[in-house]
């Protein structure tokens, strides 16, 4: 059985690069989507735009994989009731049942935790594909019904025993999953002030973005001092979009130049500009490689890419000697509308199969290296998220790093935040209010 299960598993990673794990949940979220699809296309199931309330706090839930008729307003009934991370594991914490997202407290915050009553939370593509059930930590930490989101901002509620903040205190926070609240059980370790000047709102779309931002370029050896090679070129893709602005920004603050954003439409060229970027390539008006190779004949130290099929092989072709491609994301291989219908998983698949492998053997001979991560494991990665925030923090104060596209929604308005993300047209960063918000 062991040798059958291993030979399955060289196979998954033969045709789809990933293990045979992550292959049957991918199955499994194919299976729910086209379940969906068909119940909407029956109007047995009716998406909608605006989620009704049934309570006083509430938690947005994914029910199940599939589009935006997944999503429930679930009703937090008393104070003793939370959204939790899937990190929280002290034994007074007792989760719900019937949901893993949700917990019950009924001696108050464990030990070197907080209850913050949150005002705001950020919205990221990952929530996205959290939805669509093609996110992994999800599944394998939580599972479904889930509570999105990864970022918030709001009011120190209540702490337990040995805490580092005090209730009352206006913080902004990272968990894993359990942000698409109105009150989460935190550690305190993932609790920072909210910086001076900047709003409620602001400091929500901050730690995602800002702490993927970071780790990519320290993958790419530009953080915390710049390598003693001679090319600083870095080109980033989706330049625009919430990671993409903070890399620009990054990049200036440390000494690399050109800054090279790419851009898929021309609404979004002036927003990089503003950013710092040397260059910026609108490659719905113009070819991308060729002016790539021409704002850096020499090739670039880094590019970092988000975009997946479409863009990652000629990423790694422009890339100098001892370049970095680093890759986070792959918003190519997947559909920009809510839904996904039987048709745009074979688009995916078709996708996945043309993904580009590197050869290791070039990797040697031409230098270069190619690095991918994903925050959402790093739970347990404590003192390299600290170290990461007390630079962010440091550049937000100097004034190098600034959120000035921020595109708020009412939290009940949650799947027009989802549908805009999902269109690739905004710019910046996308946050929900709460009740709370104008407390």
């Amino acid at each position: 059985m062991s040798r059958l299960i291993s030979r399955l598993d060289d196979l998954c990673v033969a045709l789809t690069g990933q293990d045979a794990v992550v292959v049957y949940h991918q199955l499994q979220a194919i299976a729910a989507n086209v379940i969906s699809w068909l119940l909407v296309l029956l109007r047995v199931r009716v998406p909608a735009l605006r989620l009704g309330r049934k309570g006083a706090d509430s938690a947005v839930l994914v029910l199940s994989p599939g589009g935006f008729e997944r999503f429930v307003l679930e009703p937090l009934p008393v104070e003793s009731v939370v959204t939790v991370g899937y990190n929280v594991t002290a034994p007074t914490v007792e989760r719900l049942p019937t949901c893993n997202s949700l917990a019950r407290l009924p001696d108050g915050p464990p030990p070197g935790h907080a209850i913050v009553r949150i005002k705001a939370f950020s919205v990221n593509y990952a929530d996205v594909t959290i939805r669509w059930g093609l996110y992994e930590s999800a599944i394998k930490y939580v599972g479904y019904p889930i509570c999105p989101g990864f970022d918030f901002a709001g009011v120190v509620e209540r702490v337990g025993p040995g805490a580092s903040v005090q209730d009352g205190d206006t913080v902004v926070g990272i968990t894993f999953f359990g942000a698409y609240s109105e009150r989460v059980l935190v550690p305190c370790h993932q609790l920072f002030a909210v910086p001076k000047g900047m709003s409620i709102a602001q400091a929500a779309a901050l730690p995602s973005v800002s702490g993927t931002a970071l780790h990519a370029l320290a993958l790419a050896g530009l953080w915390p001092s710049l390598p003693a090679s001679r090319n600083r070129a870095v080109l980033v893709h989706s330049a625009a979009g919430g990671v993409g602005s903070m890399l620009v920004q990054m990049a200036k603050a440390i000494g690399c130049h050109p800054i090279v954003a790419v851009v898929g439409a021309s609404h979004k060229v002036a927003a990089c500009e503003a950013l710092g970027a040397t260059a910026v390539i609108d490659k719905s008006k113009e070819d991308l490689w060729s002016a790539a190779s021409k704002a850096a004949p020499g090739g670039y130290c880094a590019i970092f890419d988000a975009n997946g099929v479409q863009t990652l092989a000629r990423s790694y072709s422009a890339l100098a000697q001892t370049g970095t491609l680093v890759i986070y994301g792959f918003h190519t291989n997947l559909p920009t509308s809510s839904m996904l219908n039987p048709l745009a998983w074979v688009r995916m698949l078709v996708g996945i199969l043309r993904m580009p492998r590197f050869d290791p053997m070039d990797l040697v001979l031409s230098s270069k290296s190619v690095a991918g991560f994903n925050l959402s494991f790093f739970a347990d990665e404590t003192r390299m998220v600290g170290r990461y925030f007390e630079q962010i923090l440091a550049w937000v104060e100097d004034g190098s790093l600034a959120l000035s596209n921020v595109t708020t929604f009412p939290m009940d308005e949650l799947p027009r935040a989802h549908d805009a993300i999902q269109s690739g047209q905004s710019i910046g960063k996308l946050v929900c209010l709460t009740r709370h918000a104008g407390d």
